[in-house]
């Protein structure tokens, strides 16, 4: 498990239940590339096969994206291809699907290619779009479903009922 933020709680997590549990960020790595060699050494030592990114705000590196083709996923709190892409994360998704007249949003897993959000799609949910409802409001909403939604698609590659695009696919 690696962190770019040394107070995450999946980082005490993975650490009490021994699972390997590693804070690489710009402070440790102040250079771009230090930071990817160390991301990509550190999931490649441990075996991985498949990278989620789950509230990595950053864009991940050409090092590990070549390291792990078409195995790196994250979740995306919108449908996309809509409000995706650079500087949509977040509140800013959810001001944006308010202020658009969205009747409806949801939750995105895709596939991380080298542009943001544009990378293959795995599963999608919908949640509506309340007229009453805030970014705040909204989010909740959104990331009680987008949880579910990851931890489905694990579940289902876990049991072979699921399978990532092969890289490169739009």
């Amino acid at each position: 498990m690696i962190s770019n933020n040394r107070d995450a709680g999946a980082l005490r997590r993975a650490q009490a239940a021994g699972i390997p549990a590693h804070h690489f960020s710009r402070q440790t790595h102040p250079d771009p590339d230090a930071l990817d060699a160390a991301i990509a050494r550190g999931l490649s030592e441990q075996g991985s096969h498949v990278v989620v990114l789950a509230g990595y705000m950053r864009k991940l590196g050409p090092r590990t994206l070549r390291r792990f083709p078409g195995r790196v996923l994250n979740t995306h709190p919108a449908l996309l291809p809509k409000f995706g892409g650079p500087g949509m994360y977040g509140m800013h998704v959810h001001r944006a699907v308010l202020a658009s007249g969205e009747s409806r949003t949801g939750a995105s897993v895709h596939v991380v290619n080298e542009e943001y959000d544009a990378g293959p799609l795995v599963a999608q949910c919908e949640v509506p779009v309340a007229p009453t409802d805030t970014p705040e409001t909204l989010a909740a909403r959104v990331q009680e479903r987008e949880r579910a939604l990851l931890v489905d698609v694990l579940s289902r590659m876990a049991r072979g009922e699921l399978s990532l695009p092969p890289a490169g696919d739009p």
